[in-house]
């Protein structure tokens, strides 16, 4: 018998990993509508707010494309049940404390909740991945 077949993922796995995915689709697509500068994404920001997000420094907005486009990633290998998905889950964690630090201790967070919640997402992804390798959901 497999270890995958010993091993089944119960129903809630699925469902916390397809929320992740859509979670971190969601901020690849944020990330790229800031990287094109789009009509919609003028349109989400205050002047100030889209001047502020212009100037941020290039390493802040290069950790906002390894949090969104690691995150995606690993929810994808976390769908697929591999266990390298926990290595993405703490390259996306650690890119998120990076852009979520600097915003914060720049006083630049125009969504304080928004912040948080982004941060404990992040977490919570971190440690759903390591207790599903641990209960040998992965492989």
């Amino acid at each position: 018998m497999s270890n995958s077949t010993a091993n089944k993922a119960p129903i809630w796995f699925w469902i916390i990993s397809v929320i992740a995915l859509i979670w971190n689709a969601m901020g690849v697509n944020a990330y790229l509508q800031q990287a094109y500068n789009t009509e919609s994404y003028q349109a989400m920001y205050t002047p100030e707010q889209l001047e502020i997000a212009a100037n941020m420094p290039a390493w802040v907005t290069a950790a906002f494309a390894i949090a969104v486009f690691a995150g995606a990633l690993a929810a994808i290998a976390l769908l697929l049940r591999k266990s390298w998905s926990v290595k993405l889950w703490y390259a996306s964690l650690i890119a998120v404390i990076v852009q979520m630090g600097y915003i914060l201790i720049n006083g630049y967070a125009s969504s304080m909740v928004m912040t948080i919640m982004i941060i404990v997402f992040a977490l919570f992804f971190v440690w759903f991945a390591r207790k599903s390798e641990a209960n040998g959901w992965l492989s």
